[in-house]
């Protein structure tokens, strides 16, 4: 069923306003009529099961779901060239991160627009209707790094510094031994963390760990770190001998 996400000022008296916007998506792009129904989301956390009726949607009951992860996950990610970020808001969207800080690093090269800030909201509000999430993350405008990693650590919430070529241990091994529902994972540029920054965050309480022996893109990391953090959320233990995949466990 098609999902699509409003503001809380559009509900009034068991009913939402649809905007103009709207209103061409689902009728003339969906081709929906008046009865047709499709999920509405707030985008923080509560859903509804609506018709559409004229130019408005009448709520038919509220829906109750549980598709986020169990920890809430801040990214600070430093801007890659291009168009990268796109892709990185899409998938994290999808992988269930809750915040996404674009981060201006010393090897940055990207500096955004206002224009650019308001495409990745709307993408990670797309990606969040696609995937059937029941929140839309936040998407902050950037910071510089050294202002990051001090402004963004909360108290007894693990930060995590994505760091290559190094002996640190895999992002996984400290997720495995740790209980946090919250976390913050930052993700370097093309190039990397500078020494500097290295140390700046280290000073700030960021523990640096490896994303695995391999080099990966700026583009690739942070949906990468969100991938791990997303097994290891979700993932269930199996019972001792329990078959699975016709191999015993």
């Amino acid at each position: 069923m098609q999902r699509l996400v409003i503001n809380s000022t559009q509900l009034e008296n068991n009913q939402i306003a649809l905007t103009n916007e709207q209103l061409h998506y689902l009728k003339r792009v969906l081709r929906l009529g008046d009865g047709d129904r499709f999920l509405a989301m707030d985008g923080e956390g509560k859903s509804w099961l609506v018709a559409i009726a004229a130019d408005s949607a009448i709520i038919l009951e509220e829906v109750l779901a549980q598709t986020e992860l169990s920890v809430n996950c801040t990214l600070l990610v430093a801007l890659p060239k291009g168009n990268g970020f796109d892709e990185i808001v899409r998938c994290c969207t999808e992988l269930g991160v809750s915040k996404i800080i674009p981060v201006n690093s010393d090897r940055t090269l990207l500096k955004p627009s206002p224009n650019k800030l308001a495409r990745w909201r709307r993408i990670a509000t797309e990606a969040a209707e696609q995937s059937e999430r029941q929140f839309v993350p936040k998407i902050s405008e950037p910071l510089d790094f050294a202002t990051a990693v001090k402004v963004v650590p909360e108290e007894n919430t693990p930060c995590y510094l994505s760091v290559a070529r190094s002996s640190s241990p895999h992002l996984l091994d400290c997720l495995l031994d740790q209980k946090a529902t919250k976390i913050v994972i930052a993700t370097g540029p093309e190039g990397g963390w500078t020494p500097t920054e290295v140390e700046l965050a280290r000073s700030a309480g960021f523990q640096p760990v490896s994303l695995g022996r391999r080099i990966l893109r700026a583009i690739t990391a942070p949906i990468f770190a969100l991938s791990v953090v997303a097994a290891q959320s979700e993932r269930k233990p199996l019972t001792k001998g329990k078959i699975y995949d016709g191999r015993s466990c």
